[in-house]
């Protein structure tokens, strides 16, 4: 690793000046995403939020978001944080990741956030946070997500 790409991973600046154009394009080729409804609403250097709208059909069957989908949203997100770190011709895939699901999943509109909290060359460890929101605005935690991400690199 040479001396300005380690500087970049401490600061957490972005390795590749075109990072937001790149994540939204990888997003908008994920069908799933577009199959839920999620859209991005947040892209900058190590941190990503994917908002999505509440949904009947994407419930279980006693109207709460389904564990799959607030799993998906923050997997994404926590992909996309990691991403926005890495070089420029890399991918990245999910290594490992694991879900507290801490209250059944209420709201008008779900929000994941996704913050980086060790770049790495290879390997970086993200932390992401579903927020479910209600009509007045207010946000509960409804479940956190600790992920490792790996960069592969010299991939389009």
């Amino acid at each position: 690793m040479d001396r300005r790409e380690c500087l970049c991973y401490l600061l957490m600046e972005p390795l590749n000046p075109s990072f937001a154009a790149e994540v939204e394009r990888g997003f908008a080729r994920q069908p799933i995403m577009n199959l839920i409804g999620a859209r991005l609403s947040i892209v900058e250097p190590g941190v990503v939020e994917i908002t999505l709208p509440y949904r009947a059909d994407l419930a279980q069957q006693d109207g709460y978001l389904h564990a799959g989908i607030v799993t998906t949203i923050a997997d994404s997100a926590s992909g996309y944080a990691a991403y926005s770190l890495m070089p420029a011709g890399s991918a990245v895939l999910s290594v490992e990741f694991k879900v507290n699901l801490l209250r059944p999943a209420q709201g008008v509109t779900f929000v994941a956030r996704a913050e980086v909290i060790k770049p790495g060359r290879t390997l970086t460890v993200v932390r992401a946070d579903v927020f479910g929101i209600d009509g007045d605005g207010d946000r509960e935690l409804v479940a956190t997500m600790l992920s490792t991400m790996i960069c592969l690199r010299d991939r389009e």
